[in-house]
């Protein structure tokens, strides 16, 4: 497919009309078949999967390549080939992203994550402490400034050896850069401020080396005779945004969902055995990163009744997919208790996101924490008036509350 001029194409990305349900457009497209097409905001057209095991298919087949710098990837944003630079592992192909994969693989294990949990859990509460002093007497306060974005980007910096103190500057380079209303020329130019930010941190850790994972895989890379700083830049640059504005969001998104419901939040909180099953469902109900999943086919590859051809875009919807009737009955509905194997909220196959261990186990603390030492609390206004926000990650950009 190339550039279309049929009107009766959607175009894509489609907008949620309402916050707490995925685009409409979704379950018409999955009920009349395998692949749809969509039109893409340069006015190139791809396909669209929307039915989960199709999605899964997709994102697991050798033959497809997740370069951004292909020329036939089926781009979301504007300026996509920013995240074509080296030491970006959701836009690499093997060889390459296997050998750069198991690099940092063995940073984000069960255990290694086991291990963290007694400082996330001091993060937690030190930032909850932060919340109730900011909101002495009951509030309001602002949960996504004081509570979800402090959260993950404390132990996204600790984790890498980035200085806290400098979150502000790679938060807001982060929010452009992910922002769909973002022009080429600002995301261009916050993802150079961004790298060249994160490049002197690398050099930092060449001349200080410190316990931390940036310094480790520094060693690691010398170690196997392949250092290369540009290339441990973009890592760092991957895992820093990777780290901490999809688990933010998440954050904020569960809160609210929660509050809306209280008689589900009562019985979460009578029971933390179930957050675990809980954090799954609400990342199943979300899907935040909903259309990032595209690839580049490179042979023929049939799915349904249909084929895509080698050459052709496609996109791989994991809203879509999450909210398929045909693996989550009643898909709409919040079920706490729902056995959600096999969502795809972290993606599927050899891209499925590096960090999914290290968010769940932010979620869960956060959610017990949060609701055992506020348990008054509640939005200050309705959920439906909240400023969602319209980003390639989904979100909130406040979340006011009070007790």
């Amino acid at each position: 497919m190339s550039d279309s001029d049929s009107s009766d194409i959607p175009p894509f990305p489609f907008a949620r009309t309402c916050p707490f349900s995925p685009p409409a457009e979704y379950a018409p497209l999955r009920a009349e078949g395998p692949m749809s097409q969509v039109v893409l905001q340069n006015g190139k057209s791809a396909w669209l999967a929307t039915r989960h095991e199709h999605v899964r298919t997709l994102l697991s087949h050798p033959a497809t390549s997740a370069s951004r710098a292909h020329p036939a990837f089926p781009a979301t944003v504007a300026n996509v080939g920013a995240f074509a630079q080296k030491g970006f592992l959701l836009s690499m192909d093997s060889p390459d992203h296997s050998l750069h994969r198991r690099m940092v693989t063995s940073e984000f294990t069960l255990n290694r994550v086991r291990r963290l949990r007694p400082r996330i859990q001091e993060i937690v509460d030190e930032c909850v402490d932060r919340v109730l002093e900011a909101g002495a007497g009951g509030g309001p306060v602002d949960l996504v400034q004081e509570l979800s974005l402090p959260v993950p980007s404390l132990v996204i910096c600790e984790l890498l050896g980035v200085p806290y103190e400098t979150r502000g500057t790679f938060q807001k380079y982060t929010e452009v850069l992910l922002e769909r209303s973002s022009t080429p020329e600002e995301r261009g130019a916050a993802f150079g401020a961004l790298r060249a930010f994160l490049g002197d941190l690398v050099s930092s850790k060449d001349d200080a080396p410190d316990d931390a994972l940036l310094s480790r895989l520094a060693v690691k890379y010398r170690e196997a005779g392949i250092y290369d700083h540009e290339l441990l830049t973009g890592f760092a640059m991957l895992l820093l945004l990777a780290g901490h504005e999809t688990t933010a969001n998440m954050i904020s998104l569960g809160v609210a969902a929660l509050l809306r419901e209280p008689e589900k939040l009562a019985t979460l909180t009578a029971d933390p055995s179930t957050t675990p099953g809980a954090v799954e469902e609400l990342l199943r109900w979300f899907s935040i990163v909903d259309y990032p999943t595209a690839r580049v086919a490179l042979e023929d590859i049939e799915v349904g009744d249909v084929v895509v051809r080698a050459g052709e875009g496609f996109i791989a919807s994991a809203a879509a997919a999450n909210h398929d009737e045909r693996v989550f009955p009643d898909a709409a509905t919040l079920d706490l208790g729902r056995q959600t194997s096999g969502h795809v909220a972290f993606g599927f196959g050899v891209h499925a996101c590096l960090g999914q261990n290290l968010a769940r186990a932010e979620l869960e603390i956060v959610y017990d924490t949060l609701f055992r030492r506020i348990p008054g609390l509640r939005l200050v206004g309705p959920p439906e008036d909240l400023p969602f926000k319209d980003a390639t990650v989904f979100g909130i950009h406040r979340l006011e509350v009070t007790w």
